[in-house]
């Protein structure tokens, strides 16, 4: 019984991942970005390489439909109805090439990308008008099949729209539910098995539910000046992050 949830895994890999999901939800919830990366680069090192998008994608959507059920009434429905089709177009452009694309190269673009939302003038209103939250979607959808956390992408993109903090975090986690509903889809036409590893996802969705909820309250707490600025760092650090990942590999 033991040996089918832990699925070949240690008792303590089990727990550092249903741990990692619950701290990486908090600091989601409370800054806005970074959780998804974080839990990624854990993944990494103790999940099956081919198992590490389709499984991060499933504990993802776990703990951003609970953020955005959490703060529903403050989700920008009008941007995440623009958002879906663009999502659903990505995904499936994305599932006609699945193939390994270099990964330096799409860290480098994603990094450069960020650190221009973060950093660099406002976009031209062509992207921040009516068009700008579909072309994000085929975008980020198409690219997190392949490089799996493109959260910070979407949130660089948020910033620029929205000043409060709690619209930024709920319409944020919204997009990202349907981004990786839409990924899910896809790995599961390739012949990707959830079945063995649910235990673990379950574990980790409902530690992800508890970090959620205590980051949200943490947000309660934070003015709408530090958090801007706090989530701009956060983004940055994280383009830092991808930035020497692609020099690693270009190595």
């Amino acid at each position: 019984m033991l040996e089918d949830i832990l699925n070949g895994l240690t008792p303590f890999i089990f727990l550092l991942l249903v741990g990692t999901a619950g701290l990486t939800s908090l600091l989601t919830a409370s800054l806005g970005a970074g959780g998804g990366i974080m839990l990624l680069g854990v993944m990494a090192q103790v999940v099956p390489p081919q198992l590490i998008i389709p499984l991060h994608g499933v504990v993802q959507l776990g703990s951003n439909a609970g953020r955005a059920g959490m703060s529903f009434h403050h989700i920008d429905w009008r941007l995440i109805l623009a958002f879906l089709p663009g999502a659903l177009l990505g995904s499936l452009l994305g599932s006609f090439v699945l193939v390994a694309l270099p990964p330096a190269v799409m860290y480098l673009s994603i990094a450069g990308f960020i650190l221009y939302l973060c950093w660099g003038p406002k976009l031209p209103k062509l992207v921040l008008g009516r068009w700008g939250p579909a072309i994000v979607g085929v975008v980020t959808t198409f690219l997190t099949l392949f490089v799996g956390a493109t959260g910070p992408l979407i949130g660089a993109f948020l910033k620029q729209i929205f000043q409060d903090r709690f619209k930024t975090v709920a319409t944020f986690a919204a997009a990202m539910s349907l981004q990786h509903i839409c990924k899910i889809a896809v790995f599961n036409q390739t012949g990707f098995e959830i079945g063995p590893w649910l235990p673990l996802l379950v574990a980790m969705i409902l530690s992800g539910a508890i970090g959620t909820w205590i980051g949200l309250h943490v947000l309660k707490k934070l003015p709408d000046h530090h958090f801007g600025r706090i989530f701009n760092w956060i983004l940055t650090l994280l383009s830092v992050r991808m930035i020497w990942q692609a020099g690693v590999l270009l190595q």
